[in-house]
């Protein structure tokens, strides 16, 4: 998502920003680009008016048209903006009730409502350690109680049992019955939806939310939805007073209007976004960070999260201890493309790198292929205890017995060894200048400016030559 909009701002800022100075008219032209971003976003039009007059009246004044870096006090002026309209802190979930806490997910059809309210049970309970149950009130379309009671076996969360022909409301209320009896901490509604907003899915949620009174009520809300999502956003804040939104397929080619309008349209903060397919693919929302993003900036602080929640210390510290002997081997080599493939591969790291959105056509050139985690992972499971430890003894006969365990060419098992022994050669190296250091590795910079040595190559699935 934003990747189109954030493309195009940095594009216009990178023509302000190679001027010595600005004038008012370089400052209107400018906006003038940025509202027609803006637009092809998706953003709604009232939001994208109040934006632009923001940004113009800050950045037309005498300390910015005068000042040093112009350009770049402009950009600070956007990226304020942009924390405005998204909001700069992160709101949490609301739990303060007497147990258990109601939630209640609404939104259209299609939105990814049961998924994401699966997805929030298991957020709640790794997060926050609260006991939850999910309950289904859409008896409208088919099998949407039992794909809730499916995902909820597959992530552990227990579901309330189905009874045939028992309606929205009789449902909700024995939830909450079931909550109190049985000490839950939380109680998430997944109510019916519609393919559009009609008199009676609004009636159904009313009646919803006044038998069971709930702390929450969060609109959930498709991010490839457009223009549509601010229409149904303020219809359903009419209707029920939202409190949050959770925005889904954030991952997908959204242009991000929705995220940029919702919260201005409705005055409500988006308190999560889905991430991906799976059921722990749920994180919250920073307004702060994804405008970081927009401006390709990156999110430094997002990406030391993902590592701290996905990297087990143990292991961690099992192969500094090993680094710091030297020794670096297959198992070590298996263990950190695991870890890489945990925190969202190749691409998904490189979204949360400063300046990675400026060199996005190089990027994109290189076709940086994610399955070859995947095959490197395959090749060395194939091998035996003894290769892993020992690479040296992998000769031709057992190159082709790997390969043909793991599906993959005898050339893809070379590429890995050769990779390997390169890596394995600069820990050797490493560790023979340990002694100029106090005893500690050096980083990869002391070793380059003490050597000339290159830097270590670029994690596997690089093309050959490739250079930021």
């Amino acid at each position: 998502m934003f990747e189109g909009l954030g493309g195009k701002l940095s594009a216009i800022f990178d023509r302000l920003t190679k001027r010595g100075a600005l004038s008012e008219s370089d400052v209107g032209e400018a906006l003038r680009e940025v509202r027609v971003a803006l637009l092809e976003a998706d953003v709604a039009l009232p939001v994208v008016k109040d934006f632009v007059e923001k940004v113009r009246v800050r950045a037309v004044g005498h300390e910015v048209l005068k000042s040093v870096t112009p350009g770049q006090q402009v950009i600070k002026i956007v990226h304020d903006a942009l924390v405005e309209t998204l909001g700069a802190e992160a709101e949490p979930i609301n739990l303060r009730a007497e147990p258990p806490a109601i939630i209640m997910m609404v939104g259209l059809q299609g939105s990814g409502k049961t998924t994401s309210s699966a997805k929030l049970a298991v957020w709640l309970a790794k997060r926050e350690g609260k006991k939850t149950l999910l309950a289904s009130l859409d008896v409208r379309r088919p099998a949407a109680q039992e794909q809730l009671r499916v995902l909820g076996a597959q992530a552990g969360i227990a579901t309330l049992p189905i009874v045939p022909g028992e309606p929205p409301v009789a449902i909700a209320k024995r939830a909450l019955n079931t909550g109190r009896l049985e000490g839950y901490d939380a109680v998430i509604l997944d109510t019916a939806g519609r393919q559009h907003i009609d008199d009676a899915l609004m009636a159904e949620i009313k009646e919803v939310k006044a038998a069971t009174k709930p702390v929450e009520i969060l609109l959930v809300a498709d991010a490839m939805t457009g223009q549509d999502a601010v229409t149904m956003a303020k219809a359903f804040h009419e209707a029920v007073d939202i409190t949050g939104v959770v925005l889904t397929r954030v991952d997908g080619d959204a242009r991000g209007g929705a995220a940029l309008s919702m919260r201005a349209v409705t005055g409500r903060p988006i308190k999560l976004m889905g991430v991906g397919e799976k059921l722990d693919a749920l994180e919250p929302f920073h307004g702060d960070r994804i405008a970081r993003r927009i401006l390709g900036m990156g999110d430094v602080v997002s990406l030391v999260e993902k590592a701290a929640e996905t990297i087990e210390r143990e292991e961690a510290e099992k192969l500094a201890a090993k680094l710091q002997k030297g020794r670096f081997d297959l198992e070590d080599l298996l263990s950190q493309l695991r870890q890489l493939k945990k925190m969202g591969g190749m691409s998904g790291l490189l979204g949360l790198l400063p300046g990675v959105a400026k060199v996005k056509k190089q990027l994109a050139g290189a076709q940086i292929d994610e399955s070859v985690l995947t095959r490197q992972e395959a090749i060395i499971l194939s091998m035996t205890k003894k290769e892993r430890v020992n690479p040296d003894v992998i000769q031709a006969s057992r190159k082709r017995r790997i390969a043909a365990g793991s599906g993959t060419e005898v050339s893809d098992v070379n590429r890995l060894l050769k990779q390997f022994m390169e890596m394995q050669r600069v820990m050797k190296q490493a560790k023979k200048m340990g002694a100029k250091f106090g005893g500690q590795m050096p980083t990869p910079e002391q070793m380059q400016r003490l050597q000339g040595q290159q830097m270590p190559k670029l994690p596997p699935g690089f093309p050959r030559g490739f250079k930021f």
